[in-house]
């Protein structure tokens, strides 16, 4: 049987962090790129949805169907293409929008990246019904998966770094001449 997973923190409240939250603003503005967000997600909780599947229901004493059994599962987007996704939210706010009735379970992006790849997944995506979505697929879903794994050394061409973004350049008003 499986077991559930300890919080990562116990006093959450579910907020999304502002810091992922102003974010995702500027990426959704064009004044924040893809690097900054995968910088704010690395480090930030998730929540990824869990939903009740009803498995088995009879009749009961009164006549009326009701609920034998039921399991606890991990709800995929399928596209068009038939490829998956996970699903993961920045908060229980974003959460409730996608579907009220899902329970969140805490997991970092790393975890939620690797789970999606144990899951044959092509994608996380995050705040599916928004504010704000964000989605990690390929190389990038990939690589994450590996760093949280310890299975980076197994992926080949892909390099995996902190990506910040570049200090302001200082503009040069003159030119050298050469000797």
């Amino acid at each position: 049987m499986p077991s559930i997973p300890q919080p990562l923190d116990p006093d959450d409240d579910g907020s999304a962090a502002p810091a992922v939250a102003a974010v995702l603003a500027a990426h959704q503005r064009g004044a924040a790129d893809a690097a900054e967000v995968l910088n704010a997600l690395a480090g930030a909780r998730l929540l990824v949805p869990v939903v009740a599947l009803l498995t088995e229901s009879e009749v009961g004493a009164h006549g009326l169907r009701q609920e034998k059994e039921s399991e606890m599962a991990l709800p995929k987007l399928v596209g068009e293409d038939g490829r998956q996704a996970v699903l993961a939210f920045t908060g229980t706010e974003s959460l409730a929008r996608w579907r009220p009735d899902a329970r969140p379970i805490q997991a970092t992006a790393l975890q939620v990246c690797q789970a999606a790849v144990q899951e044959r997944a092509a994608a996380v995506v995050v705040d599916v019904a928004g504010p704000v979505q964000f989605v990690i697929e390929g190389e990038v879903l990939a690589a994450l998966a590996a760093v949280e794994s310890g299975t980076l050394g197994e992926l080949s061409g892909v390099t995996v770094a902190r990506v910040e973004p570049a200090p302001p350049r200082r503009r040069r008003w003159f030119a050298r001449k050469p000797r």
